[in-house]
């Protein structure tokens, strides 16, 4: 059933389906925007490349950071003040933060630019789960969920070759600037939207700042060399401290009345297994987006537009596969979509890890498209298995 409100006008499901998405999309174009503008920006913020890559790569980690702690604070955040409204305030927060990332002169500014930018996005993205299952049967809860994962996909398959445009054309600091006329339109169009607050939810801010927390503690123990070369203790000694807080915020959120992260849907084994799944292969998908254009700039000596092109091959297919998974899980069942999925994309990246310096067409093209294809082919159903092993009330 879609939410009403006394008084007004309720929209077309094509048309909230249209603006939750088009939301979705624009915030999702930052999150693979900055890979071919990368080298641009360490230039121009004075790092050495590749000697600061690695401090560099705060850009994107604390994106992500911000991002994922967002998705389930704000999902019930938006529960009790209703779902437009809360959409609305993510914008706010997303437009605020691309414009502290246009005005960046130094590395920290940026990263904790990019996590304000990444706390208003990645909070469109339950929002718009909640609301596009709100306003179709509940037979049709794949098709929902695979067409905000296809605006998302679209919207990262655009960032790299559209990043790079705008560096070819003008200054990095543009795709950022650009990004707050996109949020206001949006915003003005969300204000037709119905709401549904549940003043009788509350939020877990102690959950969410634990979680943040362990996300963060994690990102620095992986971020140190010597874990993969074992030439220090220190992120061993990181990560046994992330794990201590990690034991805290389970200890925490059992105790809670409505914990941020529900206790019982870890006793799942489809929750569990869905979302090891989406850590993997969202592992390796960073790798390779970040991968693929870094190494076009550099090894092989083409221009951030080319890069972008090339990544664009792989993130083209990825909002097709994600309509096409959505489409199939109705007729197939999860386990076979996913099977498929993530055969395809493990085809695809062992593929590219086979190019010479002088790789061409049209193996460059088929091997990413597969791999892009896969990625996008597993996505609904994961997101599907892990929304359905929660209760209704923690869906957003």
């Amino acid at each position: 059933m879609r939410p009403v409100v006394p008084g007004r006008r309720q929209l077309s499901d094509r048309w909230v389906l249209t603006v939750v998405c088009l939301g979705v999309f624009a915030t999702a174009l930052d999150q693979t925007v900055v890979v071919t503008a990368l080298p641009s920006i360490m230039v121009d913020l004075k790092l050495e490349v590749p000697t600061d890559a690695g401090r560099a790569a705060w850009i994107i980690t604390g994106y992500l950071i911000g991002y994922t702690v967002a998705m389930p604070l704000f999902g019930r955040i938006a529960d009790i003040h209703g779902y437009a409204r809360v959409y609305q305030l993510s914008l706010v927060i997303f437009a605020v933060g691309t414009s502290l990332v246009a005005l960046a002169d130094s590395l920290p500014w940026m990263v904790g630019a990019r996590v304000v930018q990444a706390v208003g996005g990645g909070a469109t993205v339950p929002i718009s789960m909640a609301i596009a299952i709100s306003v179709l049967p509940s037979h049709k809860r794949g098709l929902a969920i695979g067409l905000v994962v296809a605006a998302a996909e679209a919207g990262s398959m655009l960032g790299p070759a559209y990043g790079g445009a705008i560096v070819e054309l003008s200054s990095w600091r543009w795709i950022f600037w650009l990004n707050v006329p996109q949020a206001g339109i949006i915003f003005l169009a969300l204000a037709w939207l119905p709401s549904r607050p549940q003043p009788s939810v509350r939020v877990d801010w102690l959950g969410g700042v634990l979680l943040a927390g362990v996300l963060l503690i994690f990102s620095l123990a992986m971020s140190r060399q010597g874990l993969f070369t074992l030439s220090s203790p220190t992120p061993f000694m990181i990560g046994a401290s992330g794990l201590v807080l990690l034991v805290v915020l389970v200890m925490v959120e059992r105790t809670r009345w409505q914990p941020l992260l529900e206790p019982a849907i870890f006793r799942s084994r489809a929750f569990l297994a869905a979302n090891l799944t989406q850590l993997l292969e969202g592992v390796s998908l960073i790798i390779a987006m970040v991968t693929i254009p870094l190494m076009a700039n550099t090894v092989m000596e083409r221009d951030p537009l080319t890069g972008g092109w090339w990544l664009l091959r792989m993130t083209v297919a990825m909002p097709v596969g994600a309509l096409v998974g959505g489409y199939l899980l109705g007729f197939i069942g999860t386990r076979p979509v996913v099977i498929a999925g993530l055969v395809l994309s493990a085809a695809g990246l062992f593929l590219v890890s086979t190019w010479e310096l002088d790789v061409g067409e049209p193996w460059l093209t088929v091997h990413l498209l597969v791999a892009g294809l896969g990625y996008g082919l597993n996505n609904t159903p994961i997101m599907t298995s892990a929304l359905s092993s929660a209760r209704e009330d923690y869906r957003a």
